[in-house]
């Protein structure tokens, strides 16, 4: 069923608002056995990745987007370090409409900007970060001839709680703890907003604490900080003044949760981890959710023998070099196309 048919009831979705649909929303929940095992919990991998157009980003944008044709919109735009612009192009796409993405020069990931490319969207490429971006397409849309679909749109995030909708209907209960990556803040402060209806209106006797994860050299809001010049690997959370700063800390602070960060190193080592062990293959920012799970456990910091769950943001298809290079020149080894060659590989 379409996510704005099977959540029509919890969603701004009226008589007028057409029903769009490219198959998002209804994505697995991944028991990790063995990560479990590592973490002295039992963990839970919410993969968004196996969303239409790979990345979480579609659960809102199909709202932003129905709600934008309703209004009589036939333009959109949007700042992107990828994901965003990749799901702002699919369903403009989808609905006919104009879509025009603008990225950092140079600083995105090629799997995200051949979608965007792909999809029919201009592409307007800046030498200036995403911030920058951001407060670009934020005056443009502030005219009125383009709709803004970056998570500023109240819709987005009303479409993107719907994750925790699926994963309280998944497992009966809310988790204890919910980890997620953290760039512009707009997701976690979504899947709070989500936990907070299911409570309120009785479908779940509680909500989980909220773990932010922040890369080390884009982590703002664990810094307390701006960062002019965030610098990171994983790209989609590379984002040095999150539009819902705010928002995100008030609902961590009353989740009793946190914000921490974790390098770089981390973060890749955690999404071979999760490939290796899970069988579920994430793009690199999906991974610092369990990267903080990880160096928690390790500090001793992390609860035992609780329910997590943690939001896998993108499919690893987002980002293959990086992955790539992640796994150096020893992943693949080169042989004698025969059969003794490759019994020798093999060891016998």
């Amino acid at each position: 069923m379409a996510l704005l048919e099977r959540f029509r009831a919890e969603l701004p979705v009226g008589p007028d608002t057409p029903l769009l649909n490219l198959g998002e929303g209804g994505t697995p929940l991944v028991p990790a056995v063995r990560l479990s095992e590592m973490l002295d919990c039992d963990l839970r991998l919410k993969f968004e990745g196996q969303n239409p157009t790979g990345s979480f980003k579609d659960r809102g944008m199909v709202l932003a987007v129905a709600k934008a044709i309703e209004e009589g919109s036939r333009a959109l735009i949007c700042a992107s370090t990828g994901n965003t612009s990749a799901s702002a192009a699919a369903y403009a796409a989808h609905a006919g409409l104009r879509a025009v993405v603008v990225i950092p020069n140079g600083r995105i990931a090629r799997g995200k900007l051949s979608q965007a490319v792909l999809y029919g969207a201009e592409v307007l490429a800046i030498d200036g970060n995403f911030d920058v971006a951001l407060r670009l397409v934020r005056d443009i849309a502030a005219e009125g001839r383009f709709t803004l679909v970056n998570s500023l749109n109240p819709y987005r995030i009303m479409g993107q709680q719907t994750g925790a909708f699926e994963v309280v209907e998944a497992l009966g209960r809310a988790p204890d703890i919910l980890a997620i990556p953290v760039g512009n803040a707009g997701n976690i402060t979504a899947w709070n907003m989500g936990f907070a209806h299911y409570r309120a209106t009785g479908r779940a006797a509680s909500r989980p604490q909220l773990y932010g994860f922040q890369a080390e050299g884009a982590a703002p809001i664990v810094r307390g900080a701006p960062v002019e010049n965030p610098e990171t690997v994983a790209t989609a959370i590379r984002i040095g003044n999150p539009a819902s700063w705010q928002r995100a800390v008030a609902a961590v602070e009353e989740s009793g949760g946190g914000f921490w960060t974790v390098s770089d190193d981390e973060i890749l080592a955690a999404q071979k981890l999760i490939a290796s062990t899970a069988g579920v293959f994430c793009e690199p920012a999906s991974a610092a959710g369990v990267a903080g799970l990880l160096r928690l456990h390790r500090e001793g910091a992390l609860p035992k023998g609780q329910l997590i769950v943690a939001v896998l943001t993108g499919h690893g298809l987002k980002d293959p070099d990086t992955a790539l290079r992640s796994a150096g020149d020893a992943a693949i080894r080169t042989i004698a196309a025969d059969g003794a060659a490759l019994r020798r590989a093999l060891g016998s």
